[in-house]
């Protein structure tokens, strides 16, 4: 397959402009760009979706460029939004501009001897910029009628309307993609589906400010079989900082991939190829309960986003919490982190330490006493991984894995977490 058959396979191509031109430029080496907007400390799993079509890109042998939004970041996209964002301080977005430079650059190669990527700041050419300049030179290649026109800006209209702020994003998106054009000879700009007006508003100013062309591509924004959100949890999005999502979290929100959507995303994510996927595909239809696609899909993107080391450990981990492994063996800041993601109770010292039907009962996985009771009479009451036999157990301070933590499991899939949280 061509690099465009295989997006389309992966089901990453929505939208293009002509695609047999866009086809037949793509038989020789092209700069692309995709931008990154600092609204956060740190880049999500759905940013990772773009992220990884513009490395699918470089390993084709084309020139990925990675903008980064000092500038736009300021000012806030109005596209899937329906109020005004919050915009936050030139020396936040600066502190985040600097940390999403570093994520962006761990997924490209800057020493490719024939096509290495770069990483841009479009705040370095629009801060230069007089308002007057923006105007003159650059306003007035744009229709207002169209521009009200966008979806994401007639969508606001209908609403509480929009700021001129948000309604010059546009501009700004588009003067990237004219400035790119002209120090890089970049024709491809590949973003989101929600970005198409925005995008094919930069191919109208490259046409009008230097008679030229250039190409569009979208990906589509990636949802769940089930209608909701991709990259949410319970507890917010899920980010590729570790500090922010942990690798043990990230891993395991990969496992937990609902059934119907786990091989749409071996797809999207990862870089095995086709004939790969396909017999993951097989044994998954033959045997879902092996969850052989899930694991797959949970290894190859916690060891791309964060090291096949780390991978390794969480891994480890997942298995041991569940008695597949010894949690003793485990590195404590791997344990730490596993735990975190668990309901827990915390005690301020190992004296008197409470029964394992109330410590149970405390994090939250069983909701009365009773209800605890019954589980360690039907034998489903575990301590570390070793079965409770009588109600009234109580650990003792050598059940505490580095004199911190004790886990707590009902049956073959709940756990809780006990921590001691005294003073050291």
């Amino acid at each position: 397959m061509n690099l465009l058959e295989d997006l389309k396979w992966r089901g990453l191509l929505a939208q293009s402009t002509d695609e047999k031109a866009l086809l037949e430029a793509l038989s020789k080496p092209t700069t692309l760009y995709c931008g990154f907007d600092p609204t956060a400390p740190s880049l999500h799993v759905g940013n990772l979706v773009v992220l990884l079509v513009l490395r699918r890109f470089q390993l084709a042998g084309h020139l990925p460029i990675a903008l980064v939004g000092g500038a736009t970041g300021l000012v806030g996209d109005p596209s899937g939004k329906n109020e005004e964002r919050s915009l936050n301080s030139e020396e936040i977005v600066e502190q985040w501009v600097v940390r999403i430079r570093e994520q962006v650059s761990k997924y490209l190669d800057f020493e490719a001897p024939s096509n290495p990527a770069r990483v841009v700041n479009n705040l370095d050419w629009t801060a230069p910029m007089s308002a007057i300049e923006f105007l003159r030179d650059i306003g007035k290649h744009f229709s207002v009628n169209q521009m009200l026109a966008k979806e994401s800006v007639s969508a606001r209209l209908e609403g509480g309307g929009i700021s001129y702020t948000e309604f010059s994003y546009q501009v700004l998106q588009s003067l990237d993609f004219l400035e790119l054009f002209r120090r890089f000879d970049c024709t491809l700009q590949v973003g989101g589906s929600d970005q198409w007006g925005n995008i094919v508003a930069g191919l109208d100013l490259i046409r009008r400010a230097e008679s030229e062309s250039a190409h569009a591509m979208t990906v589509p924004l990636l949802m769940k079989s089930d209608g909701t959100k991709f990259g949410k949890t319970a507890g917010g999005s899920v980010w590729l900082d570790p500090a922010m999502t942990s690798p043990f979290a990230f891993f395991q929100y990969w496992l937990n991939t609902e059934d119907r959507d786990v091989i749409n995303f071996l797809k999207v994510f990862s870089f095995l190829p086709k004939a790969d996927i396909e017999a993951l595909e097989k044994s998954h239809l033959e045997n879902p309960g092996l969850r052989i696609a899930h694991r797959a899909l949970a290894r190859e993107l916690t060891s791309l986003v964060h090291s096949p080391q780390d991978c390794e450990r969480v891994e480890a981990a997942s298995r041991a919490l569940f008695g597949q492994g010894e949690l003793h063996d485990l590195d404590e800041a791997t344990l730490e982190s596993a735990l975190s993601e668990l309901p827990r109770t915390f005690l301020a010292s190992l004296n008197d330490i409470p029964s394992w039907v109330d410590l149970i009962v405390a994090s939250g996985v069983v909701d009365s006493k009773s209800a605890a009771r019954r589980i360690v009479k039907e034998g489903g009451a575990y301590l570390n991984n070793e079965k409770i036999a009588g109600e009234d157990f109580s650990p003792s301070s050598n059940d505490f894995i580095f004199g911190r933590f004790a886990i707590l499991r009902k049956g073959k899939r709940d756990l809780a977490a006990v921590e001691v949280v005294q003073k050291r």
